[in-house]
């Protein structure tokens, strides 16, 4: 018998998964045997890159598209295109997002707006694209990247943390609207992953003590370190594979432990 977690013959959309968080959670797709991965990306350099990426890591049935998931004509587009060059889609997961760190009294309404329109408004677009022929199967995944700050707000993310929160009732909404079709849609919440992005917090500094942030993330954290992108494949596995047909409106935090500890008392 085929084993619950596997995602034999599934073609999984995967926004963004370009490098990061994304392009972990499309290796672990393919190792559960995913017919194909589809991405997209706003260039076609970054497309390029990320297909010798994808080869690199011996996933060869990958289809890269430049689009904006913004582009609410363009991502319908582009889901006819899918759906006649690659297939149904079986498994979305709305991964691309941003981040702007600046201080709420300081931030433009512009830099606010652009942070909601990709983390917020970008996943109901793909939704909404994918839904009706998912509704049509009555088979279908939806996977929203949340995050810890869907939960917690914290210095100079006020767009992120307004976005995330949005996106997790969003989650919810697509569960209690869409749960009857049997399409599935929950969130993973990622803690702080080690990815080329946060590295500069990692980093030694002149005096060879650690950077403030990184001691603040693993005193905050049980598990005591950053997390692995690929630690988030098997989360993303399990939601996309039928082993979670009965879950559904969750938010999957995938954070080491922040979420439920109160942190170290000083010394």
């Amino acid at each position: 018998m085929n084993s619950p977690f596997s995602l034999d013959g599934k073609n999984a959309w995967i926004t963004g998964a370009c490098y990061g968080i994304g392009f972990a959670i499309a290796k672990a797709y393919a190792q559960a045997r995913a017919k194909n991965i589809i991405f997209n990306a706003r260039s076609e350099e970054a497309i390029a890159k990320a297909i010798s990426d994808y080869h690199a890591e011996g996933i060869m049935n990958v289809h890269g598209y430049v689009c904006d998931v913004t582009d609410e004509v363009a991502i319908k587009a582009l889901v006819e295109r899918i759906h006649a060059e690659v297939g149904q889609i079986d498994i979305l997961v709305n991964n691309a997002g941003i981040i702007k760190r600046i201080p709420m009294h300081e931030m433009k309404r512009a830099d606010f707006q652009a942070v909601i329109d990709i983390d917020l408004v970008a996943p109901y677009i793909v939704s909404a694209a994918v839904l009706p022929e998912m509704m049509e199967r009555r088979e279908g995944k939806i996977i929203n990247i949340c995050s810890m700050m869907s939960e917690l707000g914290r210095e100079t993310v006020s767009a992120y943390a307004a976005a995330k929160g949005g996106l997790k009732m969003l989650t919810r909404n697509i569960c209690s609207e869409y749960g009857g079709y049997n399409i599935q849609c929950n969130g993973i919440g990622p803690g702080y992953i080690a990815t080329p992005q946060t590295a500069p917090l990692r980093e030694r500094q002149p005096d060879g003590s650690r950077h403030p942030f990184d001691s603040f993330i693993c005193a905050k954290t049980p598990a005591g370190r950053w997390l692995d992108p690929d630690e988030l494949g098997g989360p993303a596995v399990f939601l996309a594979s039928h082993a979670s047909d009965a879950v559904n409106g969750h938010i999957l935090y995938v954070d080491g432990g922040i979420l439920a500890y109160i942190g170290k008392q000083p010394e």
